[in-house]
């Protein structure tokens, strides 16, 4: 059987005279969860665009789903990838009437907004989930008035919907505050300790929201891959220092990161 997720093989994208990824190869497989870290600008957008289909490298292959692209329909496949990002939380901000039960069940369209005959098998299972993210008793809720950290889990949900086989999380605590940001880490690490769950591919430039479910690690320069492996091993001071390009040492309490700056004289 098939276990890989995420195969990138000596991937290159250089658009015009610019090279912004650079023979990059990236393996993840089933029961990985894996944080993307690098300084805006390193090319993570640009990787995660290419795992969905919407960037297609200059030279290198991309298989996604045990689907190589370029022999597949790429739609067909974006069918199971769910992407949750701070952008997408906008996009619902001028719809004024839909609740939290509505932008969960807009996600088994990936629509923004309900075009379509709801059922109420859809509506169970949007509230199942509402409830599973510990957030059913906002299911009639407009979503416009609800906190950032509720529309961020209102979000994951509506991901949820389509049941997606791998769901990136592209920096989900981005405009959070230090107690909605742990409300959603501690979401978050509940949805990857479930067996039946999406593969995870968590974007961030913050090492300490690498929940303890996170297994696995890919460091990103400037385009380059500095690393991709066991978080342990790839979490490591010298790695992280060639990633942010600063002094750095880092702890590790309750299986996650902590990052601390040191002083060049230190």
């Amino acid at each position: 059987m098939n276990k890989s997720v995420i195969s990138l093989d000596n991937i290159v994208w250089q658009p015009e005279e610019n090279t912004i990824l650079n023979q990059v190869t990236w393996q993840v497989n089933k029961g990985e969860h894996w944080v993307v870290l690098g300084l805006n600008g390193s090319g993570k957008t640009s990787l995660l665009q290419m795992v969905t289909g919407y960037l297609w490298p200059t030279k290198g292959r991309v298989q996604v789903l045990g689907e190589i692209f370029g022999q597949v329909n790429i739609h067909e496949i974006r069918k199971k990838i769910g992407w949750v990002s701070a952008s997408l939380d906008e996009r619902f901000l001028s719809r004024t009437y839909d609740r939290a039960l509505d932008v969960v069940m807009s996600g088994k369209y990936a629509s923004v907004g309900l075009y379509e005959q709801t059922t109420i098998d859809d509506e169970e299972k949007a509230y199942s989930l509402l409830k599973q993210l510990k957030i059913n008793h906002l299911v009639h809720q407009r979503y416009i008035h609800l906190s950032q950290g509720e529309k961020r889990r209102v979000i994951i949900a509506r991901a949820l919907m389509a049941e997606p086989k791998l769901l990136i999380l592209d920096e989900p605590c981005n405009g959070l505050d230090v107690f909605a940001r742990e409300q959603l880490l501690e979401t978050i690490q509940e949805l990857a300790s479930t067996k039946e769950g999406p593969t995870l591919i968590y974007v961030t430039h913050h090492i300490e929201e690498v929940v303890p479910a996170i297994s696995h690690a890919l460091l990103l320069r400037d385009g380059f891959l500095i690393k991709a492996g066991c978080k342990k091993e790839t979490l490591s001071d010298i790695l992280l220092q060639q990633t942010f390009q600063v002094p750095l040492t880092v702890k590790w309490e309750g299986d996650r990161p902590w990052l601390q700056i040191r002083s060049e004289n230190s």
